[in-house]
């Protein structure tokens, strides 16, 4: 996708942090922006910078774990915009407890937004993407723990996993349809997503505190290390830059930083060495 100059992109958590980077970066490139976020305030700053930019935004809350939400989020985009040709699947939340204390409403949670949030935005988005014949790029958050295991984050990084895996066969079945696919899996940004447990509504038990509980070893130990992690780490306008640059290149991942390569190679290590054992005859 190298054209994206009077274009529409959907950017869902746009109301901050990758969201908002995103958000501005394309529409310095010449993109109008659809800004989907729960969190209205956040949303409504994102559109006056980017009008400011001199592009168009609209602003729809958006819970991307519900589908009919999704599903209106999109029928206002073709109305009030035109059909997407970027659609950013950014949304994301995190939980950190030990997997032994993890509740009904976490694991709903968590997987409701990291990956029914993609799968809605793909079912909602992709037929008028297709339908419009101008080709298109999708971009889907998923994160650095969603190619290596984080102790602490079982949640978080099995819907990451599980949005790799889902770029992955999506950028394969559009390969020949003029529709690029690239999966973001971030490391340490400056954002604001360690306290996402803010915005979890009631129906998954409403918003949390930060885990404390001298019995939740794990889950204190992760959000304390990760709170001052993602403090320190790069600015979302760069995230923005290698969004941008990963669709015009059409890149299948990009990655933020060198911090996830040693572990991602021990990953792919402990793979290979599976296959290299005596197998069981067929």
């Amino acid at each position: 996708m190298r054209d994206l100059n009077n274009k529409v992109a959907v950017i869902t958590g746009a109301g901050s942090g990758i969201g908002r980077g995103t958000s501005l970066r394309l529409a310095e490139v010449g993109m109008d922006i659809a800004i989907a976020d729960v969190d209205i305030n956040g949303a409504q700053q994102t559109a006056e910078m980017v009008r400011a930019i001199g592009r168009k935004a609209i602003v729809v809350k958006t819970d991307v774990s519900n589908r009919e939400e999704v599903q209106h989020l999109a029928s206002v985009v073709v109305q009030d915009l035109g059909v997407p040709t970027v659609l950013f699947n950014n949304a994301g939340v995190v939980t950190f407890k030990d997997i032994a204390l993890l509740t009904e409403g976490d694991w709903s949670w968590v997987m409701g937004v990291n990956l029914d949030g993609v799968i809605n935005g793909v079912i909602s988005f992709l037929p008028l993407m297709l339908e419009s014949g101008q080709g298109g790029h999708i971009v889907n958050t998923a994160s650095h723990c969603g190619l290596f295991p984080s102790r602490g984050l079982s949640s978080y990084s099995a819907s990451k996993y599980a949005v790799v895996g889902l770029s992955e066969h999506l950028r394969g079945d559009l390969a020949d349809i003029q529709i690029g696919v690239s999966v973001l899996c971030p490391g340490a940004v400056a954002t604001g997503i360690v306290h996402a447990e803010r915005n979890r509504p009631e129906i998954h038990g409403g918003p949390q505190i930060e885990p404390t509980d001298s019995k939740d070893k794990i889950g204190s130990s992760s959000y304390r290390n990760s709170d001052q992690v993602v403090s320190e780490g790069i600015d979302p306008k760069l995230v923005g830059e290698m969004v941008l640059q990963g669709i015009l290149n059409n890149e299948p991942y990009i990655v933020t930083s060198l911090e996830s390569k040693p572990p991602v190679e021990a990953r792919l290590k402990a793979i290979r060495a599976a296959y290299e054992k005596p197998l069981i005859a067929q």
